[in-house]
């Protein structure tokens, strides 16, 4: 790590540390996160709700870093010294698995949750080992942005997408017919994910057997090397993250974009975005074989394991994932709640960048990515061959043969194997 991340790592950590140390008063209730903005405004304003409907109970923010690697490095400081504090957690969905594997949250089986309302996608990536260790609290979502005065209707199939976007280039109303996230890190994963279901694929299958170099994924790798060979998804996007496929999209560039909904409110503000009001929204396509998909985002809130209060910690959490919390934050920090449900009510509306029953169908296309408490090894080694591949250092089949070599040692150094795939 850059020696000022370490610095800013080491730096929170010790205020926050302080901070909940300065918090042992009786029933004070503390949770980890995003303070920033209106993601911070939002759970402010609740914590202190709880707490007016918790007589004799504090509940505290303890601010973390906004990068997400900053965070987690933090996190695994903290827990692995066994402090207690803060009770609450917010994790990203990719690390609930590896915090439960290493017994530092709480299993919530014994508060008995009900999950029947929750996106299963959402639930699956809070569960390990066939225990339920977190709550999903928003969701994030792939989604694909559209130019409605070049294409009036969601493509119907990855086939129509490439040829509509092949169109409206060589028509030159357009630069690029897509872009997406292409640079090497977690951002490529998640658009391989989407490619991946899309063809019928995947990474890891239910039994945590390594499928990633199977034929499905083979034609998912070629299909997105081809986009950039024939310049339908520039070369320039394997070093773009987020903003800069944003931008790419904004300033009326490209017909499609991959992102996540983020973007939605940037590309409505017509003083700064040329595109406004001529976008809409979809799942990503599905070709032969597979499915329509949106890679799975977003937070999760889980239970410290050394929490000395665990009960509250668990009322708090119960609190901030009811449906009237998760709607309240949808309206303000426009984050997508996980409850199926709320997509019913007319009060959501406003806040979505879609209609509820578009939503609805998002929610319903959302794939996570595997749930391994060694996702995050097992990311940079796909990371690596995915991008030799798309960069033409390596060809498909072989990038994921290798990827397929390295994460099966991976899961069998730690012990987590498929039999098959054992040595």
């Amino acid at each position: 790590m850059p020696t000022t991340s370490r610095l800013l790592v080491l730096t929170t950590l010790a205020l926050w540390t302080a901070a909940c140390g300065s918090s042992q008063q009786a029933q004070t209730i503390t949770i980890s996160g995003s303070t920033l903005g209106a993601e911070g405004a939002i759970l402010r304003t609740q914590l202190a709700r709880f707490a007016s409907s918790h007589p004799g109970v504090s509940a505290q923010a303890v601010a973390t870093p906004d990068a997400a690697d900053q965070r987690h490095q933090l996190y695994v400081q903290h827990l692995n010294a066994h402090v207690g504090e803060p009770d609450v957690l917010q994790l990203d969905v990719i690390w609930t698995a590896e915090f439960a594997g290493a017994g530092w949250i709480r299993p919530l089986d014994e508060f008995q949750p009900d999950l029947s309302d929750f996106v299963p996608a959402a639930v699956a990536a809070s569960r390990w080992r066939g225990r339920q260790y977190a709550m999903p609290w928003f969701v994030d979502l792939g989604l694909l942005y559209r130019r409605t005065d070049l294409v009036p209707d969601a493509p119907r199939s990855l086939a129509e997408l490439d040829t509509v976007a092949r169109g409206a280039q060589a028509a030159g109303q357009v630069r690029y017919g897509l872009v997406w996230q292409g640079a090497r890190y977690e951002g490529l994963v998640t658009v391989f994910l989407e490619h991946l279901a899309a063809f019928g694929g995947g990474i890891l299958d239910d039994r945590a057997r390594v499928i990633v170099d199977q034929p499905p994924a083979i034609r998912a790798l070629s299909f997105m090397h081809d986009a950039i060979a024939a310049s339908v998804v520039p070369a320039s996007a394997l070093t773009w993250q987020e903003e800069q496929t944003r931008f790419a999209f904004q300033n009326g560039g490209s017909a499609f974009m991959r992102n996540w909904p983020y973007a939605w409110a940037l590309l409505q503000d017509a003083a700064r975005s040329p595109v406004a009001g001529r976008v809409a929204v979809s799942s990503f396509p599905a070709a032969a074989g597979g499915r329509e998909a949106s890679a799975l985002g977003g937070a999760q809130l889980a239970i410290n394991a050394f929490s000395r209060q665990p009960a509250l910690a668990w009322e708090l959490v119960r609190f901030l994932t009811a449906p009237e919390q998760m709607l309240e934050r949808a309206r303000t920090a426009a984050q997508l709640p996980p409850r199926r449900s709320l997509y019913d009510t007319t009060a959501l509306a406003d806040a979505l960048p879609m209609t509820p029953d578009e939503a609805r169908r998002l929610l319903d296309a959302a794939v996570a990515r595997p749930v391994t408490p060694v996702y995050s090894e097992l990311s940079e080694l796909l990371q690596v061959q995915l991008h030799r591949a798309l960069s033409d250092q390596t060809p498909p089949e072989v990038a994921l043969a290798t990827a397929a070599v390295q994460i099966r040692a991976l899961l069998a150094r730690t012990g987590l194997a498929a039999p098959e795939d054992a040595p």
